[in-house]
């Protein structure tokens, strides 16, 4: 299945393998020509002071240092800090030098086994290669598919990310091993579902493409609100996983749904400018402070004729309607 396909794209593994065969973080036995480059400087791992390491690339997890499969019990991260405390870092992580020069890192992948280290106040174990933002990136995706499925949700939160930072979106399907369609299931899901909202419901690491589609649907059929979705996610008990909670959310969605379709709406097409419709009305406020202070003058002296000439337009336009 998907969880198969995805460790199986993961050829960079068996680069990182070689450093150290007794670690927990067992990496599974395939093969990335595209980065097959990395191999050549494994001999040149380093120690390097935590401190000296920043960062890089798009995020590629809601929470980074959670596992996303519960079963995956061996590789939270207080088992992994326990594991390098007790047995050493048997897994380097990938750097590459800064671009500023000042002797300082970038992290592209690992930063649990960086963050581990950092709290255990000692040396992280680094492969050191000067590789380019897409060679980089595709270590990245790589690296992460082999160690721990990224959920249905993630992908397309990373997804996101990746073309947030500048890339097209045929190095988004290469990172990820993705169809033309398989980004453009995920696309639907990050265009129509606020992030706040993802956030609030977490990785959802067993719900896959149906689940968030149908989440997806309920907002691109206004359903279902930011506002609305906030205050239920809100009221959810906080023992709730975050696939419970969006099992939950979709239920109780489809339960108000056509409330909410025919509840009343705003929308703010400029700053001080607020539209209310509702069932019955139909209304238009204008702030006379502020930076709509001059336009709110100007429509109080404009508004008759703007309302005549739009009514106006509206009967020419539907007076073969039978009315």
């Amino acid at each position: 299945m998907a969880r198969k396909s995805l460790r199986d794209m993961s050829g960079i593994a068996n680069t990182i393998a070689r450093s150290g065969n007794t670690s927990t973080e067992r990496p599974p036995k395939t093969s990335a020509p595209a980065l097959g480059a990395l191999q050549g400087s494994l001999a040149s791992i380093r120690e390097i002071d935590p401190g000296l390491i920043d960062d890089w690339g798009p995020k590629d997890r809601l929470d980074e240092f959670t596992a996303v499969n519960a079963e995956d019990d061996d590789e939270g991260f207080e088992a992994l800090k326990n594991s390098i405390r007790d047995g050493g870092q048997q897994v380097p992580i990938l750097v590459r030098r800064s671009k500023a020069g000042d002797g300082r890192f970038e992290a592209i992948y690992g930063r649990r086994r960086l963050k581990a280290c950092r709290e255990l106040g000692i040396k992280v174990r680094a492969n050191v290669h000067d590789v380019d933002d897409a060679t980089a990136l595709l270590a990245k995706g790589l690296e992460n598919a082999a160690r721990r499925n990224l959920s249905f949700y993630e992908k397309a939160r990373f997804a996101e990310a990746i073309q947030a930072a500048g890339h097209d979106s045929g190095t988004v399907r290469q990172v990820l091993n993705l169809s033309a369609s398989g980004h453009s299931h995920l696309t639907k899901v990050t265009q129509n579902v606020p992030s706040r909202v993802g956030d609030l419901i977490g990785a959802a690491p067993k719900s896959g493409r149906p689940r968030w589609t149908d989440l997806a649907e309920l907002f691109l059929d206004r359903k279902l609100t930011e506002k609305v979705a906030h205050d239920l996610l809100a009221k959810m008990s906080a023992a709730l996983t975050s696939d419970e909670r969006l099992e939950t959310l979709i239920k109780e969605a489809g339960k108000r749904g056509t409330k909410e379709s025919s509840a009343p709406r705003e929308i703010t097409p400029l700053d001080g400018v607020v539209i209310k419709a509702s069932r019955g009305s139909l209304s238009l406020s204008v702030k006379k402070s502020g930076p709509s202070a001059g336009f709110a003058s100007w429509l109080e002296s404009n508004l008759e004729d703007i309302i005549k000439r739009s009514y106006a337009e509206f009967t020419d336009v539907n007076s073969d309607d039978g009315k």
